[in-house]
């Protein structure tokens, strides 16, 4: 395998004509992917579609605010862990940007994604993070630290996983990076340059690469539907910041992906 998508929607509605040419192409091209649920409905269909491909892999969770009046429940998000193609927890997390009130739905948030946590750590898999700020903020990357710190301290490197879509600064990339999680960046880094100082400043061994397809296409193609071929204008534009080989990005971040998902991608 060459790329590996650490994050994508391919289960969505928006990929239900061309879905399956898709994946066959991505399996020629030698792309693999893990396909991430946000909801229970989405995480059903994203455990039913990788059972068909041998580069694919699920993520099973409830999205912080996509669907907030979805209880988790508990006892069918642990069965679907114990399937074997499901390799994280989440898509999981906290979010102050988008909801009206962020104070309201803290609370909710919080409780929400300690179970999804605990859920990791009893199955021993990796968390698979959303985490976004209130504009002009840190807030939620705070509160999320602060969360994991404590279970850090009991669970050690059993607690482990991935920060998606990473928006944060430097600061907020070194705490993750000392708590052992990785973060994974899309191809947002092909147009705008506010991630640059802290892709430049994290250790390879931290980045991840991911689409959040059918989100974030690329500059060579912004404004249309994204998929995950797009990891590679992400490796090569994560080699371009860092002034680095991109064959020896591409090489790291597949290896980092293995590392966190428990993989063989070779």
């Amino acid at each position: 395998m060459k790329y590996f998508d650490a994050h994508c929607h391919i289960q969505f509605d928006r990929f239900s004509e061309d879905r399956t040419e898709i994946i066959e192409r991505m399996k020629q091209e030698e792309f693999g992917g893990l396909v991430v649920g946000v909801d229970m409905a989405s995480t059903k269909a994203a455990i039913e579609l990788v059972q068909q491909y041998p580069h694919l892999w699920a993520s099973v969770g409830l999205h912080p605010n996509d669907t907030p009046e979805e209880p988790f429940d508990a006892e069918l998000f642990r069965s679907f862990a114990q399937d074997p193609k499901v390799v994280a927890i989440g898509e999981c997390g906290l979010d102050n940007y988008r909801p009206e009130d962020p104070e309201q739905e803290k609370d909710r948030q919080k409780k929400v994604f300690i179970q999804h946590v605990e859920l990791a750590l009893e199955t021993d898999k990796p968390l698979m993070i959303h985490s976004r700020p209130k504009k002009g903020t840190m807030d939620a990357y705070k509160d999320l630290i602060e969360i994991l710190t404590s279970y850090k301290k009991e669970y050690g490197e059993k607690l482990r996983g991935d920060i998606h879509f990473f928006v944060g600064g430097v600061e907020e990339a070194k705490a993750f990076s000392e708590l052992g999680f990785t973060m994974s960046f899309t191809a947002v880094l092909t147009f705008a340059r506010d991630y640059d100082e802290v892709v430049s400043y994290l250790p390879l061994e931290n980045i991840l690469s991911e689409t959040d397809a059918p989100y974030v296409a690329p500059a060579s193609r912004r404004g249309t539907r994204n998929d995950p071929f797009a990891v590679k204008d992400v490796i090569e534009a994560i080699a371009q910041i860092r002034g680095e080989d991109t064959e020896k990005v591409r090489i790291q971040v597949l290896r980092n992906a293995e590392r966190v998902f428990g993989l063989h991608l070779a």
